[in-house]
């Protein structure tokens, strides 16, 4: 009679629905395994460890407890975040990772915290086995003479393999077993004694019977599934390492635009050797076409350029490498600059001083280079008051001066500099250069309330410096304040107009610029320089950008919006709003976080809070979803309970319908008391399973 009634209290109770209160409770984690596991040792007195097969599934589970839900963070060795799994699966229970590879072993850890004392950690060490086709390679010896008695011809069969676990080799001579001490003719050298996981065969004072077919077999001894590998290498009386011959001249110099062939040839080697091509660059040109030993480049550019090398290996002795450079013919950046007297130590020009014109272009090749002066239009040679030289090119590469000696009113005029490439084909470059009494040096400075720049983070900005002279020249830009790189990643950015653009500025380009005059296109004097601050604003970063909490009425709900970073940060203004309606608003003092309290929670005050951060580069957001919303968890269809459950921020509450349709009353009852109980754990995927 007893139990009826309890029943019935049960289900009065069941039907007017429960409400668990929850109870406050640290974190707690340990990891659970599926996936295609060969094995895992548990934990005894060492570390945990999961063996999987390279190429199979790895799934580690995440199982945890406390009250509220503790979040969950997978990381990997040391506990920084791995690059070596997608970001979607750091935080979720389940880390999955498909296909796992070689380069993904090691210690993985599962860190879960609710807030509540210290976060809990739980480690597994995966191990990944595999095993690489074995190789062979050989290397023969042809022993000198030694105390004008002994001669010996000895070869060297040496296998290596990659594994995981260590691998173990073996040798076979056709179908005989090779061992130690089986074949005076034959020594086996242990990895012991070898560096690496590598097993080599010498045979000693070669004999007929050596020349044969020779297998090597690696075997990890059949663990997790991994089948042994071999590999059989040919020995006679006529195996040698390769040798080739590049049919092209070094170096091949060539017009942009043209199209080079460079054919390689073996000339030795057995067994045959294959050919491959490799570049300076690491890598061959995306158009370039590789036929047997045969390399082709069309329209050759001038990133092209460099040394090629053709490769012939057939594992006897080291591959034979030849190469050949590759110099196409080019002509770039001609320049120019004017040095006054420098016995008086002038910064402009005077009649009855010295002035020397210098010019300076890249050429490729640098042999090849020629120089022409021209004044005024005419050609110019050699004098005793008007000296061209060609500077030393280790010193000054590509370079030439004109020094003009005694400067007077006739030699006021437009010098021109002409450079050009013996072999042609090249457009040639010139240079204008005005000596006149307007010639000036540079002056450079910086326009009022151009320096500081405020912008917001973004913006297109441009710096700027005003620069003066005849001729103008150019402005070098680079950062004042520290050694970090432009916002195009050089360390020095050129300026013809003193005005340095900067697309999309970022906070990160905060900073003092510095503009200074470059010795090219102008005087060399002594460099003028400026500096101009720019300040980048930026709004708010904030967290959390959005969080969604559960939570049952007349329930307090505390929200907690921080400030990341800001700038300016001086004064920053919140604003909570539940809706479009103010809830409360203030200035951040010290604190770098605001909080909003719901003390008792009803049924207006679900819904969407926002906490508005503002400075005057605009306003970061953090967002609270505040919802009572239930999960409805649904089972199969033989069961006859189907779940319909309430999760709130403190708490768990259950609400479970019971359908009695073609179900036997004892079944029924069974199962109704079964499931009046406190629940515990999340609706995941896992969780639908423990209640259904």
């Amino acid at each position: 009679m007893d139990l009826i009634i309890s029943v019935l209290g049960l289900l009065t109770l069941s039907l007017e629905g429960i409400r668990c209160q929850g109870v406050y409770a640290p974190p707690t984690v340990r990891i659970v395994h599926s996936g295609h596991a060969c094995n895992v040792e548990e934990e005894r007195h060492t570390e945990r460890v999961y063996t999987i097969r390279e190429g199979e599934t790895l799934e580690l589970t995440c199982l945890v407890t406390g009250h509220p839900r503790p979040q969950i963070r997978w990381t990997k060795t040391a506990g920084s975040v791995s690059d070596r799994f997608q970001d979607s699966s750091v935080f979720n229970e389940t880390l999955h990772i498909s296909k796992i590879q070689r380069h993904q072993g090691g210690r993985y850890y599962c860190k879960a915290e609710n807030g509540l004392g210290s976060p809990a950690i739980k480690s597994i060490r995966v191990d990944v086995y595999y095993l690489d086709d074995p190789l062979v390679t050989v290397h023969q010896s042809v022993g000198e003479a030694k105390e004008q008695f002994y001669y010996e011809r000895t070869v060297f069969l040496r296998c290596v393999a990659n594994s995981n676990p260590p691998v173990r080799y073996s040798w076979h001579r056709g179908r005989d077993v090779l061992s130690q001490g089986s074949d005076k003719g034959v020594e086996i050298y242990e990895p012991f004694f070898t560096q690496g996981e590598t097993k080599i065969l010498k045979l000693k004072n070669l004999r007929p019977q050596d020349y044969a077919n020779y297998s090597c077999i690696a075997s990890v001894r059949n663990v997790c599934g991994i089948s042994d590998r071999n590999i059989v290498f040919k020995l006679t009386n006529k195996t040698a390492s390769p040798s080739i011959k590049l049919l092209v001249e070094d170096p091949i110099v060539v017009n942009p635009g043209q199209t080079v062939s460079l054919v390689c040839i073996t000339t030795g080697g057995e067994p045959n050797p294959t050919l491959s091509w490799v570049s300076s660059s690491d890598s061959l040109p995306e158009k370039s076409v590789v036929k047997g030993g045969t390399l082709t480049l069309p329209a050759i550019t001038s990133d092209e350029a460099g040394v090629y090398s053709c490769v012939a290996s057939n594992n006897v002795g080291n591959p034979a490498k030849k190469s050949t450079t590759i110099v196409v013919r080019a002509l770039k950046k001609g320049r120019f600059w004017i040095t006054p007297d420098p016995y008086h130590n002038d910064d402009n020009i005077q009649i009855g001083r010295e002035v020397k014109i210098s010019c300076q272009v890249e050429a490729t090749p640098p042999e090849e280079l020629i120089f022409g002066w021209l004044k005024n239009g005419r050609a110019m040679r050699s004098s005793e008051r008007m000296v061209i030289t060609q500077t030393d090119p280790d010193i000054s590469p590509g370079t030439t001066n004109l020094d003009i000696i005694d400067l007077k009113f006739t030699d006021f005029g437009t010098y021109t500099c002409v450079a050009a490439l013996k072999g042609g084909g090249i457009p040639e470059i010139s240079i204008d250069v005005n000596i006149s009494s307007t010639t000036v040096p540079p002056n450079l400075t910086v326009p009022r309330g151009k320096s500081p720049l405020v912008v917001r983070e973004g913006d297109t900005v441009e710096l700027e410096c005003l620069v003066s002279g005849k001729p103008k020249p150019i402005i070098l830009w680079s950062r004042a304040d520290k050694e970090a790189p432009m916002p195009d990643g050089s360390l020095q950015a050129e300026s013809y107009d003193g005005v340095l653009r900067i697309v999309n500025v970022s906070r990160e380009m905060t900073g003092s610029y510095r503009c200074q005059t470059s010795q090219f296109n102008g005087f060399n004097v002594k460099p003028r320089e400026a500096v101009v601050e720019l300040i980048v604003q930026y709004p708010p970063s904030v967290e959390p950008v959005l969080l969604e909490m559960r939570q049952g009425l007349g329930r307090p709900v505390v929200m907690n919006c921080r400030v990341l970073r800001a700038h300016p940060s001086r004064v920053l203004r919140y604003e909570w709003r539940l809706g479009n309606r103010l809830l409360h608003a203030g200035h951040f003092d010290q604190s770098d976080e605001t909080e909003y309290t719901v003390k008792s929670l009803n049924r207006e005050g679900w819904g969407e809070y926002t906490c508005d951060v503002n400075n005057e580069a605009g306003a970061g957001r953090c967002t609270f979803l505040v919802t009572g919303k239930e999960y409805l968890i649904v089972c199969p269809k033989w069961h006859p309970i189907p779940y319909r459950v309430h999760y709130f921020y403190g708490s768990w509450s259950k609400v479970v319908y019971y359908v009695m349709n073609r179900v036997p009353f004892g079944m029924w009852l069974s199962r109704l008391l079964m499931t009046v109980r406190t629940i515990q754990e999340g609706p995941d995927p896992s969780y639908r399973k423990q209640i259904c």
